[in-house]
C-alpha cells in the first residue's frame, strides 16, 4: 500500500492564547456529571471555511476513558438501567428525539462551521437523522421478541435476546452526529451502556448528547463522553470492562481495531473506507446521471466513505461524459457552507486538506489527464478548500484509482462491455457503494448484482436509514441501520427449561 501523499507544510493556524468561545467543552460527561479531566490536553477547534478559533476542548486520558467505563458497566450490572423495561427505554428515547429536535438548527450550523459540511445537507444528517433515528429504533424495538419459549427434545427452550453490554464507540467527523447515532439509538433501544468517543476534528458538537441526556433525566453512567485522540481510544477498545466496540472510520484503524477485537473475543462493527463506482452503461441518460451526482460523488463535498468517485464510463461515449462529469464539477459553487447556495465546501481541516492537494499532486504525476479543478479555488484566502477536480484516462490499477481520497476528486476510468465494468469495479479492496446509471432499470438491476458492495443505487444513490448499511472486504464487517441494526447490540441466551413454560 502507498503511503498517503502530502505536499508542502501544514498550514499554520494563529490563535491568541487568550481566546475562549461560549462553545468551549473543557470537561467530560461521566456518570451524568460533567468532570474535570485527568490531564491537561486540549483540543483547539477552528471552523474550516474561515481558520478561525471555535472553541476549546479537552482531550481525555486512559484514565478519563477508565472511570467512563466503570460509569457505564455500574449503570449496566448495577443501576437502574439494567431493570428498565422496553416501555421505560422508549419513553426516554422518544424524550431525547424531542430535545434533539429543539437544538437541530444551532446543531446543525455547529456541524457545519466544524467540518465544512453544506448547511442543507447538516440539516438533514445532523439535525433531523439523529432524532428520527432514536424514534425508528424506538419503534423497532417494540416489534423484537426479547424472550420466547420454544418446543425442545427435552421438554422447551426459552430464548432470550439479552443486551449485548457496554459499548465503546468512536465515531469520524464527516457526519458526526448521525452516525453517533447509528450506535447509540439501537444501544439506548436494547439496554445496553455506551462510553462515546468523538473525533477531535469534530470536538463540539458530540456534547450535544450530554446536554440533552442530563435535560430528559437519562440515568447515570448509561451514555458517557470522552473527547480523546488515538491513545486514549485504544484504551476504550481494549479495557476489560467493553463488550463491545462499534467503530466508524478508516479502514487502516479498522483493522487495529479488528485486531484488538480478535485478540480479546470481543464483539465488533467496523464500517470503514470505499472506493466506489458509479457505472454509466451505454444506454444511460445524461441528465439524470447528472442530477444524482450530488448525492453519488459530491455529497459532503466527498468526504463521504460511499463517495463513487471511481465514474466508470463506456468506451463508446466516453468524451461526452468526462465533458458532463468536468461541466458539472465546474459549476458546483464551493463557498461558506453556511451558505444555503453553496454546493461544495471547504475540507474539515488544514491537514486533511493537505491529503487531498497530495492525491491530486498524484494524479498530476500519472499518466492520468487532468480536466478541470486541481488547486486552490483563487476566490476563497480563508479556510480549506479544494477545487473540485476530475481526471481522465484513470487506469484502475493507479493510486488515484486504488485509494480513498476523501475529497472531491474523480477518476473517469474507461469500459468496453457490461462484463468489462463488472469487472472493474470488483477490481477493489473495497465494496461499500456504488450504482450504475441505464435507460433499462432491469439490465443495470443484472449489473448491480453482481458488484460485491454493500450499497448500490439504480440511477440514483440515496442511503436508506431503514434498511441494512456497511461493507464487503475491506469496507468492514458487520451492517448497521434497519431493522438489522438493532441485532449488533443483542446476546442470544438459551434456557433449557421444562415443558410447562411453552403455556
Amino acid at each position: 500500500m502507498v503511503a498517503t501523499p502530502t505536499v508542502g507544510k501544514d498550514p499554520v493556524v494563529t490563535v491568541t492564547a487568550d481566546a475562549r468561545t461560549e462553545l468551549d467543552r473543557t470537561r467530560f460527561f461521566i456518570n451524568g456529571e460533567w468532570v474535570e479531566p485527568r490531564g491537561a490536553e486540549t483540543h483547539r477547534a477552528v471552523e474550516a471555511a474561515t481558520g478561525e478559533p471555535l472553541g476549546e476542548a479537552a482531550l481525555g486520558t486512559d484514565a478519563d476513558i477508565d472511570a467512563a467505563v466503570q460509569a457505564a458497566r455500574k449503570a449496566l450490572d448495577e443501576g437502574p438501567w439494567s431493570r428498565t423495561t422496553v416501555a421505560e427505554r422508549v419513553e426516554f428515547m422518544l424524550k431525547f428525539a424531542d430535545a434533539l429536535d429543539a437544538r437541530a438548527e444551532s446543531t446543525s450550523k455547529l456541524v457545519s462551521q466544524e467540518n465544512g459540511m453544506p448547511i442543507t445537507l447538516s440539516s438533514a444528517f445532523n439535525g433531523a437523522a439523529p432524532a428520527g433515528l432514536l424514534r425508528m429504533y424506538a419503534q423497532v424495538i417494540q416489534g423484537v421478541d426479547l424472550e420466547k419459549a420454544r418446543p425442545s427434545a427435552q421438554g422447551a427452550t426459552i430464548v432470550r435476546r439479552e443486551p449485548v453490554g457496554v459499548v465503546g464507540a468512536i465515531t469520524p467527523w464527516n457526519y458526526p452526529q448521525a452516525l453517533a447515532m447509528f450506535k447509540l439509538a439501537p444501544a439506548l433501544a436494547t439496554g445496553c451502556t455506551m462510553v462515546l468517543k468523538p473525533s477531535p476534528e469534530t470536538a463540539l458538537d458530540t456534547y450535544i448528547f450530554a446536554d440533552v441526556a442530563q435535560e430528559i433525566g437519562l440515568p447515570p453512567g448509561v451514555l458517557n463522553i470522552v473527547l480523546a485522540g488515538r491513545e486514549a481510544g485504544a484504551s476504550l477498545v481494549t479495557h476489560p470492562g467493553v463488550d463491545k466496540i462499534a467503530f466508524t472510520g478508516s479502514t487502516r484503524a479498522g483493522r487495529e481495531i479488528g485486531a484488538e477485537c480478535g485478540r480479546l473475543i470481543r464483539r465488533c462493527t467496523l464500517e470503514l473506507g470505499g472506493k466506489s463506482a458509479a457505472i454509466f452503461l451505454d444506454d444511460g441518460d445524461v441528465d439524470t446521471f447528472l442530477a444524482g451526482l450530488p448525492n453519488a460523488s459530491f455529497m459532503n463535498n466527498s468526504q463521504t466513505c460511499t463517495t463513487q468517485s471511481r465514474i466508470l464510463a463506456p468506451r463508446s461515449r466516453y468524451d461526452e461524459v468526462v465533458d458532463a462529469v468536468a461541466s458539472f464539477s465546474q459549476g458546483l459553487q464551493v463557498g461558506n457552507p453556511l451558505d444555503p447556495a453553496t454546493t461544495c465546501g471547504p475540507m474539515a481541516s488544514a491537514q486533511h486538506l493537505e491529503r487531498v492537494l497530495g492525491y491530486i499532486e498524484v494524479g498530476r504525476n500519472s499518466n492520468a489527464r487532468l480536466v478541470t479543478g486541481g488547486g486552490r479555488p483563487s476566490d476563497q484566502d480563508r479556510g480549506w478548500f479544494v477545487e473540485p477536480t476530475v481526471f481522465a484516462d484513470v487506469d484502475n490499477n493507479d493510486q488515484l484509482a486504488r485509494e480513498e481520497v476523501f475529497g472531491p476528486v474523480m477518476a473517469v476510468i474507461p469500459f468496453d462491455s457490461d462484463e468489462d465494468a463488472v469487472r472493474i469495479a470488483n477490481d477493489s479492496n473495497y465494496g461499500l457503494g456504488g450504482s450504475v446509471w441505464s435507460a433499462d432499470e432491469e439490465r443495470a438491476l443484472n449489473v448491480a448484482r453482481r458488484i460485491r458492495t454493500g450499497t448500490i443505487g439504480i440511477n440514483r444513490y440515496d442511503i436508506d436509514l431503514g434498511s441494512p448499511f456497511g461493507g464487503f472486504k475491506d469496507s468492514g464487517i458487520g451492517r448497521e441501520l434497519g431493522p438489522e441494526g438493532i441485532n449488533n447490540y443483542l446476546e442470544y441466551k438459551s434456557i433449557y427449561a421444562p415443558a410447562n413454560q411453552l403455556d
